[in-house]
């Protein structure tokens, strides 16, 4: 502004630290200086300007304080975030209006009745399988974001389900979550992707295994809330006096020291010991639970820190049951005298070959050797199909190896042969994942043995190549007395509607792969429709898998879905089907 402009009656900013001024009289004193009275909110003043102080000076407008005569859209915007930045100090359930859930009263109870009002959280929720404890768990982190208490955030689950909560979490809640990977390690700046990212979901295995991961972490700032879902295999138990503390317990105890927050989640907290049970719970507090209940103290009292609720406790909002009852029936059968040849033949080369494992003296050899036999005897228990295919593959693996152990030999018989191609670890099998712990049975089955020159493996092929051929025969026999009556239950109510003529939705539960292929194919031919049954296991892509889960729950068309628990754990199949067969529960031989 310009000297020549500052005239009486002219509001100019910048002439007056303590705001706009309006001008009462201006005088030259020459013509680069001028002397101006002016007035301002705290009274009248006066200056002597220069042309130097001209880039200071800028014309306003003066306006009264409230005229409202800004524009209504800014104001708008800015009433809006000063809203949503206070909201929850007057909705104290923001999380369930801004998210796309229809919650329950067990999970806002759990959420804004017990979580919320623990500060600092260690807390372990036990409800029982189908309450939403991924609901509950989104709402608690949305929760602690919008009353801005929570910036870092670290979910640790099995592998199968890393997935599915990164889903959830985006298509209910808005929280994009990202999947710690070796690909995000190599790329972060810093070499540490738990510094760089606020909110991330860690495969259990993979950090419970990885001194390298566990470090990363240690080395990052401390997270406000760790959630650990499937936390029972977070396990310890007692060995006589000792502690047996399995890896992934070990890093249960890690990451609890490098959170505020502590939230633990299972279905199944209590293996039936208490002092097992006591161990799991110095997760939440170190001091309370260290060391082994004694005879004649009082029993564990946890509820200050955990809550449980089983099916039958879960209601609507209207009071109804949540779940509708359970019914549970065992359907016993005798195997026919081809099955149950099979079986005890079967039986025999197991308890054989246990023997002569354990004569072995490495221990490492035996421990295969067993893992390999009980893992037959499982085939063996699941379908004619699967105990073939088992037994063929064996005497194939173990054929070729006979074949370069001769040539290595040069035609010498009696060398003692190579030992087992994978060290089986006992202690790591309960902490493995479904579908890693079939792959590494199929590597024993195929490869362990415990003959141990070239004479007793060809005796070994040779009982193999006997049971081998009887399990063909039985296969195309079509004898399979379990299928016959799995058959049966497919044709008969419950499954069976005879309102309308045709079968309701059931889940069938296997383990082995070649069971639920045997399955598919039985299935599909009885009901004639290749479209009403739908296959999930490990194997398929995540994208199928789910498209496969929906087409069951929805699509009416679909009547059966056959699962193993590499793909059925954390599935939600409650809409889909009420009707459940688990098809490899362990059962005896009846002659």
């Amino acid at each position: 502004m310009k000297l020549e402009e500052v005239a009486k009656g002219v509001s100019v900013s910048g002439l007056s630290p303590r705001g706009i001024a309006v001008v009462i009289a201006a005088d030259w004193l020459g013509e680069d200086q001028l002397q101006v009275f002016f007035r301002t909110d705290h009274g009248p003043d006066e200056r002597i300007l220069t042309r130097t102080d001209e880039a200071r000076l800028e014309a306003a407008h003066q306006v009264r304080p409230f005229s409202f005569e800004a524009k209504a859209d800014e104001f708008r915007l800015a009433a809006e975030a000063r809203r949503i930045r206070l909201a929850h100090l007057f909705d104290p359930y923001l999380a369930l209006t801004s998210s796309a859930i229809e919650a329950l009263p067990h999970q806002i109870t759990a959420v804004y009745g017990e979580m919320l009002p623990r500060q600092p959280l260690r807390f372990l929720l036990a409800d029982d399988p189908g309450a939403g404890k991924t609901i509950m768990a989104g709402l608690f982190i949305k929760e602690l974001m919008l009353r801005g208490d929570l910036k870092r955030c670290l979910i640790i689950a099995p592998g199968s389900l890393v997935e599915q909560w990164q889903d959830e979490l985006q298509e209910k809640f808005d929280l994009r979550f990202d999947i710690v990977s070796r690909q995000m390690i190599d790329a972060a700046y810093h070499g540490n992707p738990f510094r760089e990212h606020g909110r991330l979901i860690l495969r259990l295995d993979m950090a419970a295994r990885s001194d390298e991961m566990q470090a990363l972490i240690e080395a990052a700032p401390d997270f406000d809330l760790v959630i650990v879902d499937e936390a029972h295999r977070m396990s310890a138990t007692y060995f006589g006096n000792e502690v047996k503390r399995t890896k992934r317990f070990q890093f249960g105890r890690k990451v609890g020291q490098n959170a505020r927050h502590l939230l633990l989640m299972t279905a199944t907290p209590h293996n039936g010991k208490d002092e097992d049970f006591q161990l799991f719970l110095s997760l939440l507090d170190h001091d309370r639970f260290e060391g082994r209940p004694r005879d004649g103290m009082r029993a564990i009292q946890p509820a200050d820190l955990m809550r449980r609720l089983v099916k039958e406790e879960l209601y609507w909002f209207d009071g109804r049951p949540l779940f509708p009852e359970r019914r549970a029936y065992t359907v016993s059968y005798k195997l026919s005298a081809a099955e149950a040849d099979l079986y005890s033949r079967v039986t025999d080369y197991v308890r054989d070959e246990m023997n002569r494992a354990d004569r072995v003296g490495e221990t490492a050899a035996r421990n295969n050797v067993g893992f390999a036999l009980m893992s037959l005897q499982r085939r063996l228990a699941s379908s004619p199909r699967a105990i073939w295919i088992s037994l063929k593959r064996r005497r194939e693996r173990l054929q070729a190896r006979l074949a370069e152990e001769q040539i290595s030999a040069r035609g010498k018989l009696s060398q003692v042969l190579a030992g087992p191609l994978r060290n089986v670890d006992a202690d790591d099998l309960d902490e493995m994942p479904d579908d890693e712990l079939e792959t590494l049975e199929n590597e024993a089955i195929d490869t362990a043995s415990s003959a141990r020159t070239l004479d007793e493996l060809v005796a070994e092929i040779a009982s193999l190549t006997d049971l081998e051929d009887r399990a063909f025969r039985l296969c195309r026999s079509g004898e399979d007395t379990k299928w016959s009556q799995l058959a049966q239950i497919l044709d008969k109510p419950p499954v069976y509607d005879q309102a309308v003529a045709r079968q309701k939705k059931i889940l069938i539960f296997t383990e082995p792969r070649d069971t639920l292929d045997y399955l598919h194919e039985k299935i599909t031919a009885r009901l004639g429709e290749p479209d009403a049954v739908r296959v999930i296991h490990g194997g398929v892509p995540r994208q199928q898998r789910r498209a496969a889960v929906a087409a069951f729950n929805d699509d009416p068309r679909v009547r059966v879905l056959i699962a193993n628990d590499a793909a059925g754990e954390g599935v939600n199949l409650q809409r889909g089907a009420h009707l459940m067969v688990n098809y490899d529960l362990p059962w005896k031989q009846l002659i």
